[in-house]
């Protein structure tokens, strides 16, 4: 058996293997944020297409921190009985599913939620005013909405939570020594930027207990002269073992203009370019025990069985390839390892932005049964 299809466990939560679908906004959710059957639908797609783990699009705590239309909730009771239907779908078909907890700070939808967008402060590293600085009454707030957040997940049936701390979102900007400009004890050196992200994962914990997986997407770094580096995330993710987080998922970018590399790369990857967070990875395994769950330009099954058995990753995270083929995984699971057709031309979103939903339009033009 590949090493890619072994069981394995994360905090007593039983994974069948060690694919996981990476976050991903779906555009699903009904305007109020409560989960619909179109979301519900695709997901259990995903159980069937033999993905371990499912980690729900980024779902708002607190309703000034949405970051889109069509985005997923979970910032008050009234979407309980969304969620519960969807984790029980997921169930019955066998499958897992986390949700991701998020707050998008700065870059929050004020035109949507009619709420002053917050962040870390005002400029947000632009010399402009783009938000309100948070008070520390603000930051109790959002701590506490993670927390209650992440009790509903619970109540509802998910198998885990996810903090999302990545992206250029609420936690990526306290992060950032460029976009975080406080004076109090929240900013400054890593210790004091990364406390509110300790805050909410002790607030999650009260909320769900010990023995309840609690996972976290950090970025390798920001990709941004000034911003977030690899070398805080080797800082970071030690503070978040002491902790005691359960696994920690490797991304990068933040979504700014001034980024690098953005969180969804375009263009197709070639086999040589596959991983794109991998010499970061390596340095995490050599200072971190924490499970790393590894996501960015994995297309390829030998790839991605040589990043585990190196002891690079311990779980691969994949979203675009997953949109465009919900059954790949247990395509190779079949034998036929042929790398995803995913051609990462990131036109799955334009139906997105328009209110369709997310899905791969490359079918569209090429029928599937042609591949």
């Amino acid at each position: 058996m590949s090493i890619l299809f072994e069981p394995t466990i994360i905090n007593g939560m039983n994974l069948a293997n060690r694919f996981v679908r990476s976050a991903t906004w779906e555009g699903m959710a009904a305007t109020d944020g409560t989960c619909t059957d179109r979301l519900t639908e695709m997901m259990v797609k995903l159980v069937g297409g033999g993905v371990g783990l499912i980690i729900t699009g980024h779902s708002y705590v607190s309703r000034e921190g949405q970051a889109g239309p069509w985005q997923m909730g979970i910032h008050q009771d009234a979407t309980l009985q969304g969620l519960t239907q969807l984790t029980d779908a997921v169930h019955l078909g066998g499958g897992k599913i986390c949700i991701q907890l998020a707050h998008a700070g700065a870059q929050a939808a004020a035109h949507l939620s009619g709420l002053e967008a917050i962040g870390p402060s005002a400029s947000y590293g632009t010399g402009k005013a783009a938000c309100r600085e948070m008070s520390k009454q603000d930051i109790d707030h959002v701590v506490r909405s993670f927390g209650d957040a992440a009790a509903r997940a619970k109540g509802s049936g998910f198998d885990a939570v996810e903090i999302h701390a990545a992206h250029g979102y609420l936690l990526s900007q306290f992060l950032s020594p460029l976009v975080n400009q406080r004076t109090d004890e929240y900013g400054g050196v890593l210790a004091n930027r990364a406390r509110m992200i300790l805050e909410v994962l002790r607030s999650i914990r009260h909320a769900v207990g010990r023995d309840y997986p609690v996972l976290i997407k950090l970025n390798s770094e920001d990709f941004v002269e000034g911003g977030f580096s690899v070398e805080d995330m080797l800082e970071l993710s030690a503070l978040l073992e002491n902790a005691g987080i359960d696994a920690i998922e490797m991304s990068g970018g933040t979504g700014s203009e001034t980024s690098k590399y953005q969180p969804v790369r375009f263009g197709a990857v070639s086999k040589e370019n596959e991983a794109y967070y991998r010499d970061a990875a390596r340095r995490y395994k050599q200072r971190v025990k924490v499970p790393l769950i590894l996501v960015g330009g994995i297309r390829s099954p030998d790839v991605a069985e040589r990043l585990v058995a190196e002891g690079t990753a311990d779980y691969i995270a994949l979203s675009r390839p997953l949109i465009c083929e919900p059954d790949l995984v247990s395509r190779w699971n079949k034998g036929d390892t042929t790398k995803s057709a995913c051609v990462s031309d990131n036109k799955c979103f334009n139906p997105t932005m328009s209110g369709e939903g997310l899905r791969c339009v490359l079918w569209e033009k090429e029928p599937r049964s042609a591949k």
